[in-house]
């Protein structure tokens, strides 16, 4: 480090004369700009969420540790994010704004975006925002695969900026084939299972034991329907099976009333009970 220097004259008194001797003192300009850097980028990243603006001084990262950071701030500015996105990307991926991260790590992540899905800048962040899981994903071993799965099943629009888009890309397809294979078990083939995802791919995000089962169940057994009507009206499961499903067959039931699952569900309380007194 080169050290400039400036010169203090002082004044030293004795009985016959006053002399004047000159003090070298190093000025130290360097070191505190240097230092007047590093609080100013530690303040920065506490502004943007990425530091807990709580941390104490002897917790704060190091001057070498912030200085990586901001490359990575950097990178993703690159990429789309602004300064608001950055809480929330801190808060559910926080390995990267971690000391030993290398952005390099998640650029084929972005080519993957861009290039196969066919997303554009803002959409690729959108997903990225509403499931940054996707960045910790392998692209040859699971972004890829289920690219072409899903497209496979009928999915189209999978670069549209949705939460569901968002967590399917970053859903396994063994975790995909789960559903198709369940919906195959309850008696439709497989052509059917994929057109009943393609319609309604929310169904990849349902439990099978705690909602899809239960759901099928009813209808077959207590409704007494067809799993045809399912085939024709798939947003069937979507629908709350205590709160919406049960409570309007059994309306019905009473009035001996007997109409299509559309109509059924999808019609709001007043029209519902207003028709159906």
């Amino acid at each position: 480090m080169i050290l400039q220097s400036y010169q203090i004259p002082t004044i030293c008194l004795s009985t016959n004369h006053t002399s004047q001797s000159i003090i070298t003192i190093k000025k130290p300009e360097t070191f505190l700009k240097f230092r007047t850097s590093h609080l100013q980028n530690l303040r920065y990243l506490k502004s943007i969420g990425i530091i807990n603006p709580e941390t104490t001084t002897h917790k704060n990262p190091s001057p070498e540790t912030i200085a990586h950071i901001l490359s990575t701030v950097d990178f993703l500015k690159s990429r789309g994010f602004s300064e608001p996105d950055f809480p929330r990307l801190a808060f559910l991926c926080p390995m990267l704004f971690s000391s030993n991260f290398d952005p390099a790590e998640i650029e084929p992540v972005f080519k993957f975006l861009y290039s196969h899905l066919g997303a554009s800048v803002e959409q690729s962040c959108f997903l990225v925002l509403r499931c940054p899981g996707i960045l910790e994903s392998n692209v040859e071993f699971c972004l890829q695969p289920t690219l072409v799965y899903l497209r496979t099943l009928g999915l189209e629009k999978l670069n549209y900026p949705t939460t569901l888009n968002a967590h399917l890309l970053n859903t396994r397809v063994e975790k995909l084939e789960e559903k198709v294979r369940f919906l195959q078990s309850v008696g439709f083939s497989y052509k059917e299972s994929a057109r009943i995802c393609a319609r309604f791919p929310a169904i990849f995000g349902y439990s099978i034991d705690n909602n899809l089962r239960p759901k099928f169940e009813f209808l077959v057994k207590e409704m007494k329907r067809s799993i045809e009507e399912v085939k024709d009206f798939p947003q069937y499961l979507a629908f709350s099976l205590s709160r919406r499903i049960a409570p309007r067959h059994f309306h019905l039931k009473d009035r001996n009333v007997k109409v299509k699952l559309n109509r059924m569900l999808l019609w709001s309380d007043n029209r519902f009970y207003a028709k159906w007194k």
